[in-house]
Parts: C-alpha cells; structure tokens; sequence
C-alpha cells in the first residue's frame, strides 16, 4: 500500500511531527475521537509537554493533515492526512489463524450457487471488518440452452432463462393486461432458437436488427414482449452489485453529523452503476485498493472509505471484485489482508482450484 506519494509527503515531517502524527492517526483508528495534546503527553514514546505537541499539532494542521471541530478540541486525521498515513506509516497486519478458519469455512465449502457464494462472501467480510460488504459479480458468458415466459398474475410474467452449465436465472417482467398465453409461447420459442448455444451479448444485436428490420415475423405484442424480455435481461449477462450488512454502518453512531454522514452513505450504495464503476478501478493494479472520501466524487459528501480486491479466473483475468466500505475510521491495517484473502479465497472457488 505504500507509494512514493505518501514516502515524499513524510520526508516534509520532521522525527517530531512524523511521531506526533502516527500517534493521533492511530488513536482516531482506535477510537473514532478526536486526540488531544494532553492525551499525547501521556505517551510515553513521545516523551513532550502538552504545549510542544499544541505546536507541533498546529503545525500539522497548516499542512492539511490534521483538523478540528474548533481551536481548543483535540486533532483528527484529514483524508488527505489519512492517505499519506496509509502509503507511509501503516503496518499491515497479519490474520489470525481464526480469521482464516472462519473465511475457508464459510465462503470455502465448494458446491454452491455462485450467488450464493458471492451473497455469503459480502456478508461475511462486512461482518469481519465493521462496515458493509461488496461484490462485483462476474460477467455471464456462459452460453443459453432455453428461454421461457412463465405468467405469474394478469400483469406479470417470469422470464425463465436456462443456461449450459446449468444455471438459472429469472427476471420478473411487467407484461400488458390481458396478454394473450400464446404470445408468451411464441417469445419464447423465438428466443430460444435465436439464442440457443450462444451468450445474450452474442445473439441480442441479431435479434434486434431482426425486429428493425421487420423480419422477426412476429405479431406487435409478441415483439414487444421480445424487447422487454431483453431488456429484462440486460443485468443478467452484465455484473451487478451485491451489498450485505447495511445495517452495521449506523452502529456507534451518536452525534447528528455522524448521522447525516450514514444517510449519505445509504444514498451512495443506491447508485450501484457508480460502484462498480468504482470497484472497477481495483483493475488498474495489483492488491488492495483503497479509496478514501473525496478521492472518488461518488463518496464526497459521505465522506466514507472503500477498500477493494479483484478476484481472477484460471487464465488469472480479473472477473469480478471484493470490498468493504465504512467510515474513514475503519482499522486499515486489519481490514486490508481481510479484503486480499477474501478475494483470492473466492477466485480459488470459482475456478476451481479450491476444493
């Protein structure tokens, strides 16, 4: 996690700064309070008066590292201040031997549905490291065996699709009052020729050229059940975003700023285009990505920390990602190797060497 970033930002600190400044970060870590000069004088590492660590708190502060909620209030980390303790000063960790139990043992057991393995991975690594749990599906390629349309009310119809492997997958569509059992029938029977031993992506530019072009042969309701049906499906080739453990994030939350910052929160994890967009980014390099408030416009208000990690397939292409996101608080040197062996524990799963 360290960057030559973070190495030049600490080579402006002095010995003094550079000790007063871990120690208020990793008290705020700690705590989630703001850290005072005379807390810091009872550090015995420190060995400094309350008026020597003021100066040198307020000297800090002139750098953008540290703030304060007023002049005489103790000192927190900034975002930029946390970031530069992240890539200079922080000492990962390491997971215990029943941290690791616990990820083998509950994401690990092989046999399972993938979203169910995905769905229990969120879950569990929100659970593990304080905040909420993300994951980035990976993108369907498999190929399509059938396609059926199931009515479940007079409005509404289940699109059933079938795929090679195995798989199923079902969207709820809203279909027109009064629909006709035959139209259901014939979509699918022309779905399913169109899109059988191939991926959604491969067949759905054929078969809307076909209905431009009129030479679907198919009557106005059936084609519009057609394009509704692959509209439908349009998430279920592409990736989409699981979130597990919402709940935790209003946990020690007590002043009304902490809960305006939740509420934003909550409003952040609804715009699930911005988040995988986001977890995309753990692409761009190797390990864990961590983003801290107003590095991503996404979390600017929130003001909120995402790590993430990708997980690989056989051939070792990123298919997918796993992450948490919670206050700037979260203890960075714990929750980083849990988001890593989340990740490569779920990549081993899915592709098969894990067991």
């Amino acid at each position: 996690m360290t960057s030559s970033s973070g190495l030049s930002g600490l080579q402006a600190l002095d010995e003094r700064m550079r000790a007063i400044f871990k120690a208020i970060v990793e008290g705020y870590l700690t705590t989630g309070e703001a850290v005072g000069s005379r807390t810091l004088s009872q550090n015995r590492k420190l060995d400094l008066s309350p008026a020597s660590i003021r100066n040198t708190m307020s000297d800090l502060s002139a750098l953008g590292l540290l703030t304060a909620s007023h002049a005489s209030a103790g000192r927190m980390p900034t975002h930029a201040g946390l970031r530069l303790f992240v890539d200079g000063l922080l000492q990962l960790g390491e997971l215990s031997s029943d941290e690791r139990r616990v990820i083998d043992g509950q994401v690990g057991p092989s046999g399972r549905a993938m979203p169910d393995l995905l769905a229990e991975a969120s879950g569990l690594l929100g659970g593990l490291a304080g905040g909420a749990g993300l994951v980035i599906t990976p993108k369907r390629e498999a190929p399509l065996r059938h396609v059926e349309f199931v009515p479940i009310s007079a409005v509404e119809a289940l699109a059933v699709l079938v795929f090679e492997d195995g798989s199923v997958e079902n969207r709820l569509m809203i279909t027109p009052a009064g629909l006709p059992p035959a139209s259901l029938i014939e979509a699918g029977n022309y779905l399913s020729t169109r899109l059988k031993g191939r991926s959604l992506g491969e067949a759905r530019t054929r078969i809307e050229q076909e209905i431009a072009e009129k030479r679907a042969q198919l009557d106005a309701v059936t084609e519009s059940l057609v394009k509704s049906g692959l509209a439908a499906w349009s998430g279920g080739q592409d990736r989409a975003l699981i979130v597990r453990g919402q709940a935790r994030l209003l946990e020690n939350v007590d002043a009304a700023e902490d809960l305006e910052r939740v509420r934003l929160l909550f409003e952040d994890l609804e715009r699930e285009e911005g988040l995988i967009s986001l977890m995309d980014k753990a692409r761009d390099g190797q390990g864990v990505r961590l983003f801290i408030g107003a590095e991503n416009p996404l979390f600017s208000l929130s003001g909120s920390s995402v790590l993430v990690a990708p997980y690989r397939n056989k051939e070792q292409e990123i298919i997918g990602a796993v992450g948490v996101i919670g206050p700037t608080r979260l203890n960075y040197a714990r929750v980083i190797p849990l988001v890593d062996y989340t990740a490569r524990v779920v990549g081993q799963i899915l592709d098969g060497t894990r067991s």
